[in-house]
């Protein structure tokens, strides 16, 4: 019984390394920083979803997290985010600073900044990232202004919504 058990384990241990995730979810983090006047916001996603997005939108071949990754690829990541993630603050739409990316397994990590903001009373947030290819993508956004805390849950269906702080 116990090498039975011990092949089954083993069997789905295998699987999960060789079949594709079954969930498309992203999750963008965003805070307000009074002090600097900011907002700073985290995107992750996952590699190969993202990546393959932009390979189809702009025919090319990222090869992110690899030796091989593309000398233009943040150039691709920017235009890609600035068509698919928008905010605005108090119904003015603003442009965010791509600070960078980082790798952590599967994840991609995006750093985005706005800067010289000194209040906020509502935030919209426009978000269909990875949705045309993925259309089971699901779109969290939490975020934090002043201790208070909310978050938007975006998909193909609805994809910006508004809150008020």
């Amino acid at each position: 019984m116990k090498k039975i058990f011990f092949i089954l384990v083993l069997i789905c241990s295998l699987i999960s390394f060789t079949v594709p995730h079954k969930y498309y979810i992203a999750l963008t983090e965003i805070e307000y920083k009074e002090e600097s006047k900011s907002i700073q916001m985290i995107m992750n996603v996952f590699i190969d979803d993202f990546e393959s997005a932009i390979n189809k939108d702009y025919n090319t071949n990222l090869q992110l997290s690899t030796n091989k990754e593309n000398q233009k690829s943040d150039v691709f990541i920017k235009k890609y985010l600035n068509e698919h993630f928008k905010i605005s603050i108090d119904n003015n739409e603003k442009e965010y600073a791509f600070i960078g990316k980082e790798y952590e397994g599967d994840i991609v990590y995006f750093y985005l900044e706005i800067e010289k903001i000194s209040s906020i009373s509502t935030i919209k947030i426009e978000n269909d990232v990875l949705i045309k290819h993925f259309p089971e993508q699901q779109n969290l956004v939490k975020i934090t202004i002043n201790k208070n805390r909310k978050s938007l849950f975006l998909n193909k269906k609805n994809d910006k919504g508004l809150l008020k702080f």
